[in-house]
């Protein structure tokens, strides 16, 4: 009993598709597109194993070289929508207590936070607004 070439190309491509969930990288997803590509070659069209390994290789080259692009793309954004310390990042608040380079304390975003200057030689009186440019633990660094 002969086992067709399709079937050869389709169990490959379960295999590098069950490499992808494991490893979680995306270009075993490609290659296992690529497989199904050979395998519809084989299958439909009745390639040769010349035209088999070009649909492979012609398929998974193109996802890569299109897909890892984008991929990478949407990766390095940043999420436009910031939760958490990013949030504060930026925003204003008023000092309740003086801060300086050794503390105080600020409003923030309606609560009571530990305080830090960004410049060392500066300070802020109660009252005032300042600009939150870090959080470091509990404590906002200000300017």
């Amino acid at each position: 009993m002969e086992i067709d070439a399709w079937v050869w190309w389709l169990i490959g491509a379960a295999a590098l598709g069950i490499g992808l969930v494991i490893t979680a990288m995306p270009e075993l997803g490609m290659l296992a597109v690529g497989a199904v590509a050979a395998a519809v070659a084989a299958g439909i069209f009745g390639g040769d194993a010349v035209v088999q390994v070009v649909a492979f290789v012609v398929v998974s080259t193109a996802l890569i070289a299109v897909v890892r692009p984008i991929a990478n793309r949407h990766r390095a954004q940043r999420p436009q929508l910031a939760t958490g310390i990013e949030a504060l990042k930026g925003k204003q608040a008023v000092v309740l207590e003086r801060v300086d380079a050794s503390g105080g304390r600020i409003k923030l975003a309606g609560e009571v936070w530990s305080a830090r200057a960004l410049d060392t030689d500066r300070a802020y009186e109660a009252g005032q607004e300042v600009d939150v440019v870090d959080i470091e633990g509990a404590t906002a660094i200000v300017m």
